[in-house]
């Protein structure tokens, strides 16, 4: 994996306001976002290239709506193992990044080790994708809860 170089720095409120937009519509041209913010289009494209060089802004995405691909799903896994050496945690992250329904796994404080958050399109697939995982990594312990209604889902952080 490769480590980026972490540029720390203060935003000013310019800054702040372009980072806000680009969470909102990272497709919105640099003109349409110079407006919003109040700056020429190569004023706003130097901030960009500066935001971009210290890695605040990491990726420019576009975000799927999961249903209409046949994803429909989303299921939280939530994990214990009895292993917790530096193997079994490079064998677990190996087969997180393998599996493509796999959106996110986080290792947690408390009584859980690991929480996964996957999209399926329903329960067979989930059964699958438990299958597959167990295959890859012993478990000592996995339960899931299906998203029933999605209330609030953003990637946005709130600057």
């Amino acid at each position: 994996m490769l480590h980026a170089i972490v540029i720390h720095m203060t935003y000013d409120e310019i800054d702040l306001r372009i980072l806000r937009a680009l969470q909102r519509d990272a497709a919105c041209s640099l003109e349409d976002l110079g407006a919003k913010v109040g700056l020429s289009r190569n004023a706003l494209w130097r901030r960009i290239k500066v935001l971009d060089q210290s890695m605040t802004i990491q990726k420019r995405i576009a975000i799927l709506d999961a249903a209409k691909l046949g994803f429909g799903l989303q299921v939280f896994i939530l994990v214990r193992t009895a292993s917790h050496s530096a193997d079994w945690s490079a064998r677990f992250a190996a087969a997180m990044r393998a599996i493509p329904e796999i959106q996110g796994a986080y290792r947690m404080s408390g009584e859980l080790d690991y929480m996964i958050r996957a999209r399926v399109a329903d329960i067979a697939s989930y059964d699958r994708l438990y299958q597959r995982l167990t295959q890859k990594i012993e478990l000592a312990d996995v339960s899931a809860s299906f998203v029933m209604e999605e209330i609030k889902d953003t990637l946005e952080v709130p600057i």
